[in-house]
């Protein structure tokens, strides 16, 4: 795969090289000689993920990174540090400010290009959740979703492996913002049956484990559909180097090298976890999107842009399945007059009710929408118009039982009436816009016949 990639060194002939060594894997190259144009270079060029030198003059390498993850428009471009340092302390300040990986020169090309392409990949995973939530951000109806929201929810984390224990592991628990409660599995099978039963929060699988191979159960965990999203880290030797490349290559998020440091580990478990919640809080937002494109915001039903999609595809159902199927389209009596009587806001509260209502009355596999105005539209499959006229009766009577009570006391009497049509099994010329219609000239009748009343289509 390709991908856009940012060097950011202040040294020219370093760039130069790993310009160099990116390009001959069909890499698009972006360039920066300082921490300030890394910054301008990311806004304009959005690369797909950041190589960033930590010793530079003026804005380091910890600073530079900083000011990316601080940036809403760069927050979400993987950065990893290339350096010299090989100090543990410099690790930890790098992930610390939000880098995704600190490798110490000199890498070996595989597995720096093996980091690229596994921090790329799960970033354009993002991508088009993002530019559909930007979508839905501009347009007022969603909120932007936060990459530090990280949630004080228990977080369940299984350690495969099969030493007795990981020692240092679980002592950096206190240094994440939430309560990770950590799982020992050594049976490499038995972990796969309790992922595919209850994916935990976040994965480590030990690839020096001998009892099952580890390859093997991270490529299982992508395959489960439950657990595809949740995060893997591997926990990794310096002799596991081939395993590490061919572990990022099948979807492992991260790894920790051993002897394991607890700070690391829970600098390395905060960030999946943050980058976690970032998809969730955007899939959150894109399924929100999705409610209020099919939705009446005012009572709660289905819309009708939403009926004009289900309609169809409805009676094609029943056509296929040879069972009846009804409709039928009530209208609030005399609604005019309850708003100019008492107000827009009292009109809405009635029509609030009578959804309410509505929804009470129908099966769940009745489809209720608000068709326009003070009209309701009720899909029944598997209903003749035998039935369909109880359920309407039923409908009409739990309408008009009970007046509509305000919240400052008076009440609003409400009554609707009703017209119904049915798709015979054996009918196939009839429409859902001619369905439709049967409907609406049958409630046509019942206003005519002094409305609060069920008409049926005429024969």
């Amino acid at each position: 795969m390709t991908a856009r990639v940012l060097v950011v060194d202040d040294l020219l002939p370093n760039v130069k090289l790993l310009e160099a060594k990116l390009r001959a894997e069909y890499f698009e190259v972006v360039t920066a000689l300082s921490g300030q144009e890394a910054i301008e270079a990311a806004r304009d060029h959005q690369p797909d993920i950041v190589l960033l030198d930590v010793m530079m003059p003026g804005m380091d390498g910890f600073a530079t990174c900083r000011a990316l993850k601080e940036d809403g428009a760069t927050c979400h471009i993987p950065v990893v540090m290339v350096t010299a340092l090989d100090q543990q302390a410099d690790r930890l300040a790098g992930l610390t400010a939000g880098a995704d990986d600190f490798l110490t020169k000199p890498v070996q090309d595989v597995a720096l290009f093996a980091r690229v392409r596994s921090l790329t990949r799960l970033k354009q995973m993002t991508d088009e959740l993002r530019h559909r939530h930007a979508q839905g951000t501009e347009l007022g109806v969603i909120t932007p979703a936060a990459l530090d929201e990280l949630g004080d929810e228990d977080v369940r984390v299984m350690v495969i492996t099969d030493e007795a224990e990981i020692e240092g592991l679980a002592c950096g628990v206190a240094e994440l913002p939430t309560t990770c409660e950590f799982d020992y599995v050594s049976d490499g099978r038995a972990a796969l049956a309790t992922v595919r039963e209850d994916p935990p929060g976040l994965i480590l699988v030990d690839l020096g484990m001998e009892s099952y191979d580890p390859l093997r159960l991270c490529s299982a965990v992508r395959s489960f559909e439950d657990s595809r999203m949740v995060p893997i880290l591997a926990i990794a030797r310096s002799v596991d180097t081939k395993k590490l490349v061919r572990a990022l290559d099948m979807g492992v998020n991260d790894y920790i090298m051993r002897p394991l440091d607890p700070q690391e580990c829970a600098a390395r478990i905060r960030t999946q976890l943050k980058r976690l919640r970032y998809i969730e809080n955007l899939r959150a937002s894109f399924h929100e999107t999705l409610e209020l494109a099919v939705t009446d915001q005012l009572t709660g039903l289905y819309n009708r842009r939403y009926l004009a999609t289900q309609l169809p595809r409805m009676m094609k159902d029943a056509r296929r399945n040879h069972r009846p199927l009804s409709l039928m389209i009530l209208d609030i009596d005399h609604f005019k007059q309850v708003n100019d009587t008492y107000g827009h806001e009292v009109g809405d509260a009635v029509l609030k009710e009578t959804a309410r209502r509505l929804h009470l009355s129908v099966r769940g596999v009745d489809l209720a929408c608000r068709y326009g105005g003070e009209e309701f539209v009720i899909v029944m499959p598997e209903t003749d118009d035998n039935f369909a006229q109880i359920v309407a009766e039923r409908v009409r009577e739990s309408v008009a039982r009970d007046s509509v009570l305000l919240d400052d006391g008076r009440e609003v009497p409400v009554t609707t009436s009703i017209g119904v049509s049915s798709l015979a099994v054996d009918d196939f010329e009839e429409t859902p816009q001619s369905l439709l219609k049967a409907a609406d000239d049958a409630l046509y009748r019942a206003k005519e016949e002094g409305r609060n009343r069920v008409v049926m289509r005429a024969a």
